[in-house]
């Protein structure tokens, strides 16, 4: 591991001994086991001290045909093993600038930050998945490092990898990473009006735009207005990605 070439992914945030604040709760585990078992997603937790994984959930996606307790052994070692290399240099660089901007902010303000991005695994049948990672504090260090992080894998409503966006809790501002400049570009979270959002909401229900169209008492191409503005604020292409990015940035 010593020797790999992206070993940026391993020492960037490692802590220099195991924190002693105590601030941890006793039954945190209990409680992601808990959200582990109402999702589909992947749950899983790092833990900084040892850059070991200190829990995996069962649901597949993540496992890319291994069991829980083999990924969970594995720790870091299942990115070297089951990420492409282009993709690894990517995660290289994701965690590089996301801990600089991190070391930036307010100590008091950390946990209210997290960071979502795509990568490819290699499932079981050798070929590439695009997955989508999630990743938000769950304890700091002393020092205010990220001790432990909680994070979510879903597969991502993206064509490519990369979709680095920082976001703040109960804040309109967000970063999306430049990859060409290695640097985070401010802006504000797009809004929906309320019609724009309903619209979004009865499509994540499965309706068509005709069914829309009655439930909201407009015709169908009004709906097609609204999807228009909606792709226009979200800077999306279709309603797949329109849902992943709201759920996201917590519009709807």
């Amino acid at each position: 591991m010593k020797n790999t070439p992206h070993s940026g992914l391993l020492t960037k945030n490692r802590l220099s001994e195991i924190p002693e604040n105590g601030t941890q709760e006793q039954h945190y585990l209990e409680v992601v086991k808990a959200f582990a078992r109402l999702t589909y997603e992947s749950v899983y937790l790092i833990d900084y001290t040892d850059m070991s994984f200190e829990y995996v959930s069962d649901n597949p996606l993540f496992l890319c045909g291994l069991s829980a307790e083999e990924v969970l052994q594995l720790g870091y070692e299942f990115y070297f093993r089951h990420v492409p290399e282009n993709d690894l240099a990517l995660l290289t660089l994701i965690n590089e600038v996301g801990f600089d901007f991190y070391a930036n902010v307010p100590v008091t303000e950390r946990k209210d930050y997290s960071i979502t991005y795509d990568f490819h695994l290699i499932n079981k049948e050798g070929k590439p998945i695009l997955i989508n990672h999630k990743l938000t504090p769950l304890f700091l260090s002393r020092e205010g490092k990220m001790w432990k992080a909680m994070c979510v894998v879903s597969l991502s409503h993206h064509q490519t990898a990369g979709n680095a966006r920082i976001y703040k809790q109960n804040s309109g501002e967000t970063w999306e990473l430049n990859v060409a400049a290695k640097a985070w570009r401010k802006s504000e979270k797009p809004m929906l009006t309320e019609r724009e959002v309903e619209v979004l909401r009865l499509h994540a229900q499965g309706l068509s735009i005709n069914q829309i169209a009655e439930k909201i008492f407009v015709a169908p191409d009004t709906v097609k207005y609204y999807r228009r503005r909606i792709f226009e604020r979200l800077e999306v292409s279709n309603v797949v990605e329109a849902l992943a990015y709201a759920v996201n940035a917590k519009l709807i």
